[in-house]
């Protein structure tokens, strides 16, 4: 890169970040001459950015959105986010733009560095996303257990148990999954020579360990089956609705729930989950009457919830 283009790419880099720069602080950053500083400043203007000077007490510089598209510069870290969320998008997680999502990626991987296309690939085999995650979990996380899980490399790392207590665990990475709003990884714990789901909201430091190993078989072959009924569940409801399985399969989060069809006009809904505030907003969110079969713990919490609706209400005070 010469050295005018990596200073333009300095200016720009300065505007994106402050709203208005006086010339002064500019040519003290960039250290050029006031006569550069407006010729760089043309060179961004021809490449479709709008920059405004402003004279005055308070006038300077500043980027202001342009009527057209201009090239952007992004670094390494936000092109793979971009990338990533493209692919996400595209993956039916977000509804309605899947298509859109899938072109956007398509001409965004002609132009990827080969480092940034190799953590977009990463992301893609070994991550699946079925619903967006209400728990969120460290960037760097993820990013490690997706690259092992790719590589087929052991990590370690500590884990909390629900009882509190933590751990080392020495496991076998075979894929990150985003189930029941939470982050998961699936994977064989070498030291208890069985399969696992661990929670990533409960895991800390996780690391490589350089070891390779060979790929086992999944139980069952469905990765994200075996991990739906490995999850300890502490309610499982029975719900009818005064709606179509049709319809509400339409409004349902995948992996949430399941519905089977009872009559033409209703139908019944199986939850599983271990927080009955999670479970009453899933039957309140199909917008239809309904009735709790079980169990009486979600009845009793719904009695408690409408009665202090009810008192919240402006005539019931």
């Amino acid at each position: 890169m010469s050295d005018t283009t990596a200073r333009v790419l300095d200016l720009l880099g300065l505007l994106q970040t402050k709203r208005s720069w006086s010339g002064e602080e500019l040519l003290g950053r960039l250290g050029v001459s006031e006569r550069t500083l407006r010729r760089d400043i043309e060179r961004l203007r021809d490449l479709g950015y709008s920059v405004v000077a402003r004279r005055g007490r308070h006038g300077g510089y500043r980027l202001e959105a342009g009527v057209e598209i201009p090239p952007l510069l992004l670094d390494e870290e936000e092109t793979a986010a971009i990338a990533i969320g493209l692919l996400t998008a595209a993956g039916g997680t977000i509804r309605g733009i899947e298509e859109t999502s899938l072109r956007a990626l398509a001409k965004l991987e002609q132009v990827l560095p080969t480092r940034v296309r190799r953590r977009v690939t990463v992301w893609h085999t070994a991550v699946t996303a079925q619903a967006r995650p209400w728990i969120k979990v460290d960037g760097d996380t993820l990013a490690v257990l997706a690259q092992a899980c790719r590589d087929n490399e052991r990590v370690r790392f500590a884990y909390r148990t629900r009882e509190g207590a933590t751990r080392e665990r020495h496991v076998e990475p075979h894929r990150v999954l985003a189930l029941y709003h939470r982050w998961y990884l699936l994977g064989f714990d070498s030291d208890r020579a069985g399969w696992r789901t661990f929670r990533l909201d409960r895991m800390s430091t996780p690391r490589t360990t350089g070891r390779i190993f060979r790929p086992r078989p999944i139980p069952g072959g469905d990765a994200v089956a075996y991990v739906e009924n490995s999850l300890p569940a502490r309610y499982e409801a029975l719900v009818t609705l005064d709606a179509p399985a049709a319809y509400v399969s339409r409004r349902m989060p995948p992996g949430d729930a399941t519905v089977e069809p009872i009559d033409h006009d209703h139908s019944l809904l199986r939850l599983r989950g271990d927080s009955l505030d999670w479970m009453a907003i899933s039957i309140l969110w199909f917008g239809v009457g309904f009735r709790v079969d079980e169990p009486e713990e979600l009845v009793d919490h719904l009695r408690a919830t409408s009665h202090r609706l009810i008192a919240a209400l402006p005539a019931a005070r």
